[in-house]
């Protein structure tokens, strides 16, 4: 029996990415949602809010379809950091991440026509003590300004940690593959066994 059609619901070419390498066939549709956090909303649940609106809106056009939603959130001190957006305000963040932990909320939302999943996978990052020119350098190399506190831990942002803690290693970069995997063979994908039927 032919798998259902994936679709991930997102613009990201790191999430894509992390989809790609991991065998699966899919589709890409960004939602374009209002992702503005709601009054008194916490880190994780303006994460688990928006993996889950990013998911709806694309099957509310694609209602036969599997769609994969998912948001990351960088808290300090349980306050949410936004994506930088410009050289200046990322170099503003990590002089404020510099020395201390955050946590960075990854969540997912998997939904179909008759199904629903979600989940959300923390992950801690200590940071080293910085220096400005080391802000400064890392920013003009890796130019992380759409990236949830400044960081691209897939490229030169491990080298200002001291110390990673999570379940799943994957979720640092935007998708936990573990859960995911998990998830999605409950819907009755699994490119390790691309011919099973589905569930």
């Amino acid at each position: 029996m032919a798998q259902s059609r994936l679709i991930l619901a997102s613009g990201s070419s790191y999430r894509r990415e992390q989809l790609s390498t991991a065998g699966y066939e899919f589709e890409t549709r960004p939602s374009n949602i209002d992702e503005t956090p709601l009054p008194d909303e916490t880190p994780p649940e303006i994460a688990k809010r928006l993996a889950y609106q990013k998911a709806i809106a694309v099957l509310t056009v694609c209602p036969s379809a599997i769609v994969i939603g998912s948001d990351q959130v960088c808290a300090l001190d349980g306050q949410a950091l936004g994506k930088p957006g410009t050289t200046e305000a990322a170099i503003k963040q990590l002089q404020l991440l510099s020395n201390r932990t955050v946590t960075f909320h990854s969540a997912v939302a998997v939904l179909s026509a008759n199904n629903s999943r979600q989940f959300i996978e923390p992950t801690e990052v200590v940071m080293r003590d910085l220096t400005l020119a080391e802000i400064e350098n890392y920013v003009a190399l890796d130019s992380p300004l759409d990236t949830a506190g400044a960081i691209k831990s897939e490229q030169r942002g491990s080298l200002m940690f001291s110390r990673v803690t999570s379940d799943d290693p994957s979720a640092l970069i935007g998708l936990p593959l573990i859960r995911l995997a998990a998830t999605l063979r409950d819907f009755g994908i699994n490119p390790l066994a691309p011919d099973a039927p589905s569930s």
